[in-house]
């Protein structure tokens, strides 16, 4: 009972002393006429009560009335803005067979035979036409001429993609107007759409870093491009595009040298986005752990250019690609899964690029080395060694001398297959994997705007035209040569992911041929610009040997509405 009673006692000793402490530290900071409590000459309370914010007590956090910052002036903020209205349609989306499922006109699932995407529920031949529309806000602030500070918002949307699709009008579009309605029927749950405002790019950059001449630090939600889009772009050809969450080093020396140094994390497994104090769950289903830390998805980048002599640009680099979900997470298109999970890759590689008088010249190569899993089970090894590579030649001369500036360029695009792409199990898939991986890049200006091919398993010849018949009109046309690099691998779309999936007995590579034309006009100094393209695409035996029935042709065309300022 005594130890009871001394414990009460120490309890409310303790209590006395902290509010004496509480009002003294008041009296300290605020005024006399607290004074309930006096401190001993001399003496004073270092300690008092505070919420570390790790970051400079220049601005203090109101209690009512927010103020405008002490650091903020007008003459150092500046914003940019644009938005675009895309209509756009695809007929024969499958090239006769039914609409697609998951992106994919044929599915590997079960044995994994070529069947039709759609077997169960097959219809008339598939045709698409929607309406996209984004408008992205860049909003930025130069705290000093060496620090910048950059946040740009988006809004992506569909028009009438809000909201509940099978009730339009009552919880649909007209009343939701930022994320879509979960209440969809269970045959219709993939259809629930998500929210249309989000970040695009949110980040510090600071020049001259620790006062060292020509290095620089981003740090934050930021673009990474790279070469000619290639591997690494913007990719704003897509309503959201590409952005990464890192840290990126730059340093330029001088004028012949430039070094960019990036490390970025594409996905974190046991952190909610926005998780407030930590911790408590894995965020992302099928990691192979219920919480890991380490089970995370990494990038590196080491990026460099040469420029020391004129008219030719030399660029080595090299990437480190390290994926640590489980093997289940992302398998699904066998080995040729876009970032399929399991897997270390590593990639070496040099683009050059050559202007001289008229002609201009671009030859990039890259060689990808490591290990994976191969996608079947659930045992988490690494047994596939990776072993691809991918070729990127362009040569064009243009007529500067002619007032419409002719332009003509040929091209050859080449990334390599695996034969073991959909192989079964784990007895019959190969210990080698051959599918080059495309990373992050903007396929849309490379292989054709109908948007069906990436540089993944394909051998495509091209040839390009372009010419300005006035200074606010271009023409262009373009013809692209489709093959595989491998007959048993299968066909990507820009994308990256699967468009066909070929028959493990498929020997053809003709894919098919696709024809664009496309005409840009000007307008308000080139702040506003119209666009329409029209693309054809001729099917080839690959698609006879690998389509169910007759494969038809495909027609692919939209018109867009581009303002920015």
């Amino acid at each position: 009972m005594s130890s009871i009673t001394g414990r009460k006692g120490w309890i409310g000793h303790s209590i006395a002393v902290t509010v004496a402490m509480l009002v003294a530290g008041l009296q300290f900071l605020v005024s006399p006429v607290w004074a309930a409590y006096e401190l001993p000459p001399g003496e004073r309370i270092t300690n008092l009560p505070h919420i570390p914010r790790s970051m400079p007590q220049k601005e203090a956090y109101e209690n009512y009335d927010p103020v405008i910052g002490r650091n903020f002036d007008l003459k150092n903020f500046w914003m940019r803005a644009d938005l675009r209205v895309r209509p756009e349609f695809r007929n024969n989306v499958c090239f006769g067979g039914s609409a697609p499922a998951a992106g994919a006109c044929t599915t590997i699932a079960g044995a994994r035979a070529n069947t039709p995407a759609n077997a169960t529920a097959p219809g008339k031949a598939a045709n698409d036409f929607y309406i996209q529309q984004w408008v992205r806000l860049g909003l930025g602030y130069d705290l000093s001429p060496d620090v910048n500070f950059y946040m740009e918002i988006i809004d992506s949307a569909v028009w009438g993609g809000n909201g509940n699709p099978l009730n339009a009008g009552n919880g649909g579009d007209p009343l939701v107007h930022n994320c879509a309605q979960s209440s969809v029927s269970a045959a219709n749950a993939n259809q629930g759409g998500g929210c249309r405002l989000g970040v695009r790019a949110a980040y510090m950059l600071v020049r001259n870093l620790a006062g060292i001449q020509g290095l620089s630090m981003k740090a934050g939600r930021q673009y990474v491009i790279f070469g000619n889009h290639s591997l690494f772009g913007h990719f704003d050809w897509a309503n959201t595009g590409y952005s990464h969450d890192g840290i990126m080093f730059n340093y330029s020396a001088n004028k012949n040298f430039e070094s960019w140094l990036g490390w970025f994390r594409n996905s974190e497994t046991d952190l909610l986005q926005g998780s407030a104090v930590g911790s408590g769950a894995g965020n992302i289903v099928a990691t192979g752990t219920t919480v890991d830390g380490g089970a995370d998805v990494d990038m590196f980048i080491f990026y460099n250019q040469i420029k020391s002599i004129p008219g030719i640009l030399f660029e080595p680099y090299y990437v480190l690609y390290i994926n640590q979900l489980g093997e289940g997470a992302n398998a699904a298109q066998g080995m040729g899964t876009a970032k399929k999970s399991e897997q270390v890759r590593h990639m070496i590689g040099q683009r050059t690029e050559l202007r001289k008088g008229n002609w201009d010249s671009i030859l990039e190569t890259a060689y990808q080395f490591g290990v994976e899993a191969d996608g079947i089970g659930a045992d988490n090894q690494r047994n596939v060694k990776i072993n691809a590579y991918a070729l990127r030649f362009w040569l064009g001369y243009t007529v500067y001398e002619s007032k419409m500036k002719p332009r003509l360029a040929v091209n050859l695009d080449w990334a390599s297959g695996d034969g073991d792409a959909n192989c079964a199990t784990a007895a019959t898939c190969s210990s080698a994997g051959g599918t080059f991986e495309n990373f992050f890049p903007t396929n849309h200006i490379h292989m054709g705007y109908a948007d069906v091919q990436a540089w993944k398993n394909m051998v495509a010849p091209q040839a390009n035209f372009q010419f300005r018949p006035t200074e606010r009109d271009h023409f262009e046309f373009w013809y692209m040569n489709m093959n595989l690099a491998n007959a048993r691998d299968n066909w990507y779309r820009a994308g990256q992911g699967a468009y066909i999936f070929s028959r493990n007995d498929n020997t053809k590579k003709h894919v098919g041929d696709e024809v664009d034309f496309t005409w840009t006009r000007m307008f308000a100094d080139g702040k506003v610009a119209f666009q329409a393209t029209y693309g054809h695409i001729f099917t080839g035996g690959y698609m006879t040997a690998n389509m169910p029935g007759t494969p038809t042709n495909q027609e692919w065309g939209f018109v867009q509405l581009w303002m920015n300022f």
